[in-house]
């Protein structure tokens, strides 16, 4: 089985522990089997591969993405990467073309899209499973997961199926309604539309020429940005004659907000946090190395990051997106492929900043033209090459570089280090890389 993942969104709606770069499903907030945490990401990866332990995953993903993807899931993960956003159509028309022109997928084979982050038991997967097994029945072009809906919402679109079967053809599409609306919808049977299709690729593939004009995927990377803006319901779902939905009654759940997302949590807290016994139905989230105290706190959730701190009421947390847009600050913190930084402190003229690399992991040989920097190492064992000349570092460690001095660092255990820099125009645009000297 083929399955692309999309993987997309602002970081808005679960502000401040995610943003620009760590979206919701990259936050480590979900109980895992072992006891510890992991992201929505994390896990939606373990299911897939625990159903289907053959199952070629690729990820669909924007360039901001990538590395935290790797840190994540490793370096071997498949990733296909727009140069810019073009909504879904574009993005799965990437991801189709990559699969065939770069991983070598024949047009009789069957790829199913879902999105990154549903929270889901695995009867989700093997459902998937059985829609990739029907994509390539004779007379049906496109099959669609329909979600049995638990409740009237305002937030998903719905699907008016032509029969109440397990499997069958889709009457309409209706936009996201209002709650009355809703109710309307489910009385005639409809299902939310949870963003999942099964097709062969080949038929994609035409769709994609027919609406695009390009060669292969490299001529379409190139031209990405040229392409229109437009989903793939628009673009092909409800253009489509050819076209069926399976009914999925299991567990789902859309963790898009504050309030459905503390509803998965395993804890009312995760970091140093205390509620008193005046507390009710209260979710802290503490990523700071300070306590956070709540007392008579009820139906709240308060969060608190680098980023900033949150303190809502549950039900007012799914309204924080347009807030979140006026807030205007760079990223104070993220996941590399090689690890993670997190800013500690900015002023007009030096930024510190605490980097912790992986094992066998290390920053880009590089240099700065209008800064300078000084490394302290906190603890673990690495290497550090200084114009060319590599040395030893560990624990104590002070090493300095003047604008221009090109430098790397290399871990051999997890490294600590921070780092402060000092200009006049400090910006992450200042950075000229170099190939890594040797070293004997």
């Amino acid at each position: 089985m083929n399955i692309i993942l999309l993987s997309g969104g602002s970081g808005k709606r679960l502000w401040p522990l995610s943003n620009d770069i760590r979206s919701k499903q990259f936050i480590r907030m979900l109980s895992d089997e072992k006891g510890g945490f992991e992201s929505m990401l994390g896990r939606v990866y373990r299911q897939i591969t625990t159903v289907d332990p053959q199952v070629q995953i690729t990820i669909a993903t924007g360039k901001k993405q990538v590395s935290l993807i790797k840190n994540q899931l490793g370096d071997k993960v498949n990733v296909c990467v727009e140069p810019c956003r073009r909504d879904t159509f574009p993005a799965i028309c990437l991801a189709v073309s990559y699969l065939h022109d770069i991983q070598g997928v024949r047009e009789d084979e069957t790829v199913v899209v879902c999105p990154v982050d549903p929270y889901v038991d695995t009867s989700y997967f093997e459902t998937l499973k059985e829609m990739a097994d029907m994509a390539g029945d004779p007379g049906t072009n496109l099959y669609l997961m329909g979600i049995e809906p638990t409740y009237p919402s305002e937030k998903y679109g719905y699907i008016i199926p032509d029969s109440c079967d397990p499997v069958s053809g889709v009457d309409t599409f209706r936009e996201k309604p209002d709650v009355a609306t809703a109710k309307k919808y489910i009385a005639q049977g409809a299902l939310w539309n949870g963003g999942v299709f099964a097709f062969q690729l080949g038929y994609l593939l035409q769709k994609a020429h027919e609406r695009m004009e390009f060669t292969d995927y490299q001529d379409l990377y190139a031209r990405y940005g040229e392409m229109e803006k437009i989903s793939f319901d628009y673009a092909v779902a409800e253009r489509e004659k050819g076209i069926r939905v399976l009914r999925y009654k299991g567990e789902w759940k859309d963790l898009g907000t504050w309030n459905t997302f503390s509803e998965a949590m395993a804890d009312y807290t995760l970091g140093r946090v205390q509620l008193n016994e005046t507390c009710e139905n209260t979710h802290v989230v503490n990523e700071l190395n300070i306590p956070i105290l709540c007392m008579g706190c009820k139906d709240m959730v308060i969060a608190a990051s680098s980023d900033g701190i949150l303190i809502s009421d549950k039900e007012q947390s799914s309204y924080i997106k347009p807030y979140v847009e006026q807030i205007e600050q760079q990223v104070m913190y993220a996941e590399k492929s090689w690890g993670s930084f997190t800013v500690l402190d900015i002023q007009e003229d030096s930024l510190i900043i605490k980097i912790v690399l992986l094992p066998g992991h290390g920053l880009y040989y590089h240099s700065h033209e209008h800064r300078d920097e000084v490394w302290t190492v906190m603890s673990g064992q690495g290497r550090a090459a200084i114009d060319g000349v590599w040395r030893r570092v560990s624990p104590g460690d002070v090493i300095s570089m003047p604008a221009g001095c090109r430098h790397t660092v290399q871990a051999d255990s997890e490294l600590k280090i921070i780092e402060v820099q000092l200009g006049k125009n400090i910006s992450v645009e200042d950075k000229q890389k170099y190939e890594l000297p040797f070293q004997e």
